[in-house]
């Protein structure tokens, strides 16, 4: 464990982002497994709205740091070209 006061606000302040990062990626991937049920079930409106309630929590995410910019862009686009498959 660290002994320095700076170390220490350091191990203290990684606790607390680990604990956001956790709930964000949790909250990200319950809604991506929406539109994935969705699209599985060949539900296209339910997989819209999922899909719409989806894109800009993960672009959030990646925004807070929690995912990177290329991740989310590569989930958005596969997450809608899933749904548009369902639609079409």
């Amino acid at each position: 464990m660290a002994n320095h006061v700076s170390a220490l606000k350091r191990a203290r302040q990684s606790l607390v982002r680990r604990d956001r990062k956790r709930a964000t990626r949790s909250k990200v991937r319950n809604l991506i497994k929406k539109v994935a049920v969705a699209c599985e079930a060949g539900d296209a409106e339910q997989a819209q709205t999922a899909l719409k309630t989806a894109v800009p929590a993960i672009y959030k995410a990646a925004g807070k740091g929690v995912w990177h910019a290329n991740k989310a862009s590569r989930k958005v686009s596969r997450l809608t070209r899933q749904v548009n498959a369902v639609s079409a």
